[in-house]
């Protein structure tokens, strides 16, 4: 482990480097030529890193998704990565202040992914067999839910005996995440019936009335006992104060920690009826990230990363947290999934998001001592 450490230290500016190219081929979600420009330097750093070449797997609204493939054992180990990122171009710049680097996606989480080549790269050089094949899979809308990165990523989890997921460790702690919440979004439409306020204000049915029972009911369902939550984050209705609203709008956020109670919310929700008579509700959407449950394989996996950790000098903690990324799909496939094993920082989403350098050697390390082991 020691040999990984100092091999990849010895490489941190190179590491840093390579981080700096795809920070700069800045690639929002919605703009595929922009995520596709990202694409194509990550496919130079594979081959000049790996000399491996990609799959590429052409999408026609999103960002093309790549799949690299390092060795040929029988079995495989899948990492997962995104290109993507939340930001609009300009909106934030590249830069180093001390130990930190700045950027627009820098640790959510294009450092995952360059620190997974780094670590594979360091068993290559050091001449560390692998017993597994490597399948990387960097996707193109993680942030939009993954619609349609999805299939792919279950398909190749499905292959794979461990799922090791590149997002960014838990801020300040390192932690690894062993679980995950299950996200979903929902939509509730509400037709009323319009009416003149003033002159013929009881023939209207107020939809923002509606609206209002259907967020107190909603907002109850948050059961922080069971890890549920319900949140009504944006509420619209109305058109001018001398009409009766006749259309209401509701966008729900769900965040659970079990399939069962994933099923009991989604049921509850499509199931509400209207308070008010002659009130109708329309309701879309539903689960569309299973939760990351913790398992006894969750808790062997985790196990032998805090291993190589001990090796590294490292104490490694795990830590169940409320976001979701793509490993809760694989996780509930059955498939043994770590997750958080990217780099160390803060501010994913946030202005201030950035990186430790002097951790970019130790993370890398630590998946390439965990490579070699599984």
């Amino acid at each position: 482990m020691s040999s990984f450490f100092h091999y990849l230290k010895e490489n941190e500016a190179n590491i840093l480097a390579d981080l700096e190219r795809v920070v700069k081929a800045e690639s929002p979600t919605q703009d595929k030529q922009a995520v596709d420009r990202c694409g194509e330097e990550f496919q130079a750093l594979f081959s000049e890193r790996l000399g491996l070449h990609a799959e590429v797997i052409p999408m026609s609204e999103t960002g093309n998704h790549l799949r690299f493939t390092y060795g040929t054992g029988e079995e495989q180990i899948l990492i997962l990565g995104h290109m993507d990122t939340v930001w609009d171009i300009g909106r934030l710049s590249y830069r180093v202040e001390g130990n930190k680097a700045y950027g627009p996606g820098i640790l959510d989480m294009k450092s995952g992914i360059v620190q997974a080549i780094w670590a594979v790269k360091a068993c290559k050089d050091l001449g560390v067999p692998l017993q597994k094949r490597i399948v990387f899979l960097c996707t193109s809308d993680e942030e939009t839910g993954s619609a349609s990165s999805r299939p792919f990523i279950e398909e190749d989890a499905q292959k794979s005996s461990a799922v090791l997921v590149v997002e960014p460790a838990v801020a300040n702690t390192g932690a690894l995440k062993t679980a995950r919440k299950g996200v979903g979004h929902f939509t509730m439409s509400i037709k009323g019936k319009a009416a003149h306020a003033g002159n013929h204000h009881e023939d209207g049915i107020n939809a923002v009335e509606e609206m209002a029972h259907q967020i107190l009911f909603l907002q109850g369902l948050t059961d922080y006992g069971k890890g549920t939550t319900v949140n009504v984050g944006i509420a619209s209705g109305g058109t001018r104060t001398n009409v009766v609203p006749e259309n209401a709008v509701l966008d729900i956020d769900v965040r659970i920690d079990r399939l069962t109670e994933a099923e009991r919310i989604h049921s509850l929700i499509t199931q509400a009826k209207p308070h008010l008579q002659g009130t109708t509700l329309h309701i879309s959407g539903g689960i569309n990230r299973p939760p990351m449950e913790r398992t006894a394989q969750t808790e062997r996996l985790f196990q032998l990363a805090a291993d190589c950790a001990e090796e590294l000098g490292m104490t490694l903690t795990e830590a169940a947290v409320g976001g979701g990324s793509d490993g809760n799909f694989t996780a509930a496939l059955g498939i043994p999934t770590l997750d958080g094993l990217g780099a160390m920082g803060e501010g994913p989403h946030a202005e201030y998001e950035h990186i430790l350098i002097d951790q970019l050697p130790v993370r890398a390390a630590l998946l390439a001592g965990l490579l070699s082991r599984l």
